[in-house]
């Protein structure tokens, strides 16, 4: 099933030459953020903290203006180009949360955003999308043909490439989510965060062992989409030839090169989780915090869940990533799963 197509046996920052950012530049985002979005709240969750036996704070990204914390990159990276960069246009490919984050920074500051998507993609994110003003092209089977396609069109047209994770100031914006976390739990034990490309755990490791080394920091990915989690096992890039889970979010066939930099020497731990426990989360989320979660929205929340008897009596963050869930996609939940 697996198809390795790189292979690195060097030191994990040998494999990124750039610049990688610093907690100095999470700090600067967060003053450009200041300008266009509100902190998000974080909620001390009485009866899932019951149910998990810890402290269990979660943060509601959610709550953004595209359901998601990818906005957070979006706006700053955005914020960083230079005014020739944002007339030629800009161009990326998503599964919904990162094109909704360029659509949204695009309109914000002006520039004209081009965004290509997998055939099949959460309908909710493709209209906002388009409703932000991107055209969206729809383009291979997943994210990474669709990736593949930006490109191209890139290379063809002229405009800038903005990547969904090998983004210094991708990753700079997405970390003032846990920035928040930590100033409000500057006592915090762990923090579990999803793992689609790996920004957001990035983010986390950046801020969160800024600022206190002690905590623990846990990547959740999905079962049938691994190649993060198997990339840091092996300390080599990996990519599959296909990924087989519902959560679009996490659909990701190839390891990104920043990520790995960032993750391997610093990350404590990376877990898979299946669908089911995904679905599971979804419904517990919503039963216990009225908060609505996608797929990848939920992982957090099922990783902490498969390790909770190693978390008991602990102050536990997850993130809730993103809320873009379909009425369909919750009613297969309801059909499937109950909640734990």
């Amino acid at each position: 099933m697996s198809t390795e197509q790189h292979s690195y046996n060097d030191t994990a920052s040998s494999i990124w030459s750039g610049e990688l950012p610093t907690l100095g530049d999470v700090y600067r985002a967060r003053r450009v953020l200041a300008n266009h979005l509100t902190p998000t709240p974080l909620i001390n969750a009485e009866q899932l903290s019951n149910r998990i036996g810890a402290s269990v704070y979660v943060k509601c990204e959610n709550l953004q203006p595209i359901g998601a914390f990818k906005i957070r990159g979006g706006l700053y990276l955005m914020s960083r180009l230079s005014e020739d960069e944002r007339r030629g246009g800009v161009v990326g490919a998503s599964t919904g949360n990162h094109g909704q984050s360029v659509a949204y920074a695009a309109r914000a500051f002006g520039a004209k955003a081009t965004i290509f998507v997998p055939e099949h993609s959460n309908p909710l994110k493709l209209a906002s999308m388009e409703r932000l003003g991107a055209d969206v092209v729809r383009h291979g089977p997943d994210f990474d043909s669709a990736l593949e396609g930006a490109r191209q069109f890139s290379s063809e047209h002229g405009t800038h490439f903005i990547h969904s994770a090998d983004e210094p100031d991708l990753i700079a914006g997405v970390a003032t989510a846990t920035l928040e976390v930590m100033e409000q739990v500057p006592d915090l034990d762990a923090i579990f965060v999803p793992i689609g490309g790996g920004s957001g755990l990035c983010g986390a490791c950046l801020v969160g062992k800024s600022l206190n080394p002690d905590l623990v920091v846990v990547g959740v990915q999905a079962e049938g989409a691994p190649v993060v989690h198997e990339s840091w096992r092996a300390r080599k890039l990996k990519a599959r030839d296909h990924v087989d889970t519902f959560a679009e979010g996490l659909a990701t066939r190839v390891a990104f090169r920043l990520p790995a930099a960032m993750l391997w020497d610093v990350v404590d731990d990376i877990m898979l989780v299946s669908d089911a426990e995904l679905r599971q989360s979804m419904l517990t989320l919503m039963e216990t915090t009225h908060m609505a979660a996608e797929g990848a929205g939920a992982a957090a929340l099922a990783g902490l869940y498969k390790q909770k008897d190693a978390f008991q009596g602990k102050r536990v963050a997850i993130m809730l990533s993103g809320g873009n869930v379909t009425l369909d996609g919750l009613q297969e939940a309801l059909n499937k799963e109950r909640p734990w």
